[in-house]
């Protein structure tokens, strides 16, 4: 390939990859974190939202329940579990009419429950929000709210990132055989930081791909069925959906004459052998289109959302009447979407799957985060001041990136905390988050990308540290508000932020190193004489 089509190259994916890098940083970092949302609204909800109703007296409490509460009868949920997360055995929301589908704030949340005399009690409930807000993170690249013009700047984002991928997989195509585990360990820092760069992201290139590719149909799905159901459908996609329409003044249908949950459950079984309900979800129970989705999981098929698949049934007749979203008994062309779904959440093959999107999304992270690095320190020219361009996109990107680390890791240490402090638990999460992000961008601009990425390292060690503190501090002294792990999901947070913590520690002493003994001038270097020079974390020390 000519050497001046590989610059063309190199240009388009350095300046698609700065552009969208930190927003990608801020989406793959909470995307790992995202994969254990269960985990992570467990170990955020006290032990005493535990359902107390047995699942043989559920039945009954539909019953009741939908007796004294009207707004019951749209729809409702009969959880089937009891984990930290569930806030009762029935529950319902009521969403504001003015609210986005995919907008959780603007739902109310209920539960009910029967009392000694077996009459329905229901009442508010706030379920944690935490998984839920750093879902929204992920989904919109750091954007407070989860609606549609956020989306679509998220599929711009996700955009030029599949053009970074393409350009950057070009552009080392000519050296791949020979560099391709060339790992040179050595005092050129900078040459050590772009072989890892590569391996980095030539190892989870197919990854990459498939994330990048799903994000942008994520972000424009409502514009693409749109033009579908305009180009191929004429207006009719919708019906596609919906089963056959009730006649025109139906009478509400008696509830007294559903088939128990247990029922249903065994014509479940029937079908789907391996498949392990958790949710039972009545739509419109008393309508003549009544129908319950079944939603579980199985580990050994692919599953089209991210907390699994479901059955549909009649909840009067215990006929299964709806296979679509069923792991394992999916239609070619619903396997292949679901196979999208389960690409990007993986949702399949269980925890080890789980664990390697984990690491997969940090190593994501550490792509976008060292390439920024890698373009500033490019500029740096021997015995020359950094230009001031060059100060301010190493700043941007240190508070940027060590922003969106110590933010998320403030929100987390604060969930158990927010419950006694705050009314809106969820609006709580929100202020935390960015009044921390924010102030780290405005201290990296103060104190200068080398100063600032030490300090910045270490409050994200102190913020990180103190999610299991938090739960320490439940063990010794409950009275204070939080409270202590109570099952094996919750604990594995606790140790996982204890070794997170112990990482970013091992970065902020590396990162003090090439602070104050690395060479200047540089944006790294301590010793720059502008007050704006600093330093990035050993992961961004490097020499030229």
């Amino acid at each position: 390939m000519r050497a001046e089509v590989l610059r063309i190259y190199k240009s388009v994916h350095t300046w698609t990859g700065i552009v969208s890098g930190m927003a990608l940083f801020i989406a793959f970092y909470a995307g790992a974190l995202t994969v254990f949302k269960e985990p992570l609204a467990r170990w955020a909800s006290p032990p005493a939202q535990q359902a107390a109703v047995p699942l043989e007296r559920a039945q009954e409490l539909i019953l009741r329940t939908l007796q004294a509460e009207p707004a019951a009868a749209r729809g409702f949920t009969l959880h089937l579990r009891d984990t930290e997360n569930v806030p009762g055995r029935l529950s319902w929301t009521v969403r504001d009419a003015e609210a986005d589908d995919h907008d959780h704030r603007h739902l109310r949340h209920f539960v009910a429950t029967l009392d000694a005399e077996g009459r329905a009690v229901t009442q508010p409930a706030a379920p944690t929000q935490l998984g839920q807000f750093i879902d929204v993170l992920h989904r919109v690249v750091g954007l407070p709210v989860d609606n549609d013009p956020n989306r679509w700047v998220m599929g711009v984002v996700s955009a030029l990132y599949a053009l970074a991928l393409v350009s950057g997989v070009i552009v080392l195509l000519p050296s791949l055989v020979k560099d391709f585990f060339a790992l040179r360990v050595g005092p050129n820092l900078k040459r050590m930081w772009l072989d890892a760069h590569n391996v980095v992201g030539i190892v989870s290139l197919p990854f990459h791909v498939v994330m990048a590719l799903t994000a942008v149909v994520f972000a424009f799905h409502d514009g693409l069925y749109a033009l579908q159901d305009r180009l191929l459908h004429e207006g009719r996609l919708a019906t596609a959906f919906q089963r056959a329409p009730a006649a025109d003044g139906a009478a509400p249908r008696d509830a007294a004459a559903m088939r128990p949950p247990a029922e249903l459950l065994a014509a479940v079984a029937q079908v789907a052998p391996g498949f392990v309900p958790t949710a039972m979800q009545y739509q419109q129970p008393t309508g003549a289109r009544a129908a319950v989705r079944v939603w579980g999981q199985d580990e050994s098929a692919v599953a089209p959302r991210a907390h699994g698949g479901f059955v549909v049934v009649d909840p009067y007749s215990a006929r299964i009447v709806g296979r679509e979203a069923l792991p394992g008994q999916q239609s070619a062309p619903n396997t292949v979407i679901s196979s999208i779904f389960a690409l990007h959440m993986a949702s399949f093959a269980g925890d080890p799957v789980k664990w390697l999107y984990f690491v997969l999304g940090l190593a994501g992270a550490w792509l976008f985060y060292s390439g920024n690095l890698l373009w500033i320190e490019s500029r740096r020219k021997r015995g020359a001041e950094p230009p001031r361009r060059t100060r301010w996109m190493a700043a941007a990107t240190i508070g940027v990136c060590l922003g969106s680390v110590c933010g998320i890791s403030a929100t987390i240490a604060a969930a158990k905390w927010l419950p006694g402090l705050v009314d809106d638990v969820g609006a709580g999460h929100r202020w935390t988050y960015y009044a921390v992000f924010f102030a780290a961008i405005g201290w990296a601009f103060w104190r200068g990308s080398a100063r600032g990425s030490v300090q910045l390292l270490w409050a994200a060690v102190v913020l990180t540290a103190a999610i299991p503190a938090s739960s320490l501090l439940g063990a010794l002294a409950p009275g204070l508000g939080p409270w202590a792990p109570a099952s094996g999901a919750a604990l594995a947070v606790d140790l996982t932020a204890a070794a997170g913590a112990a990482l970013l520690a091992w970065m902020a002493r590396a990162t003090a190193r090439r602070v104050h003994h690395g060479p200047a001038p540089s944006v790294w270097a301590a010793s720059q004489a502008a007050p704006t020079a600093a330093q990035v974390p050993a992961t961004a020390g490097r020499e030229g």
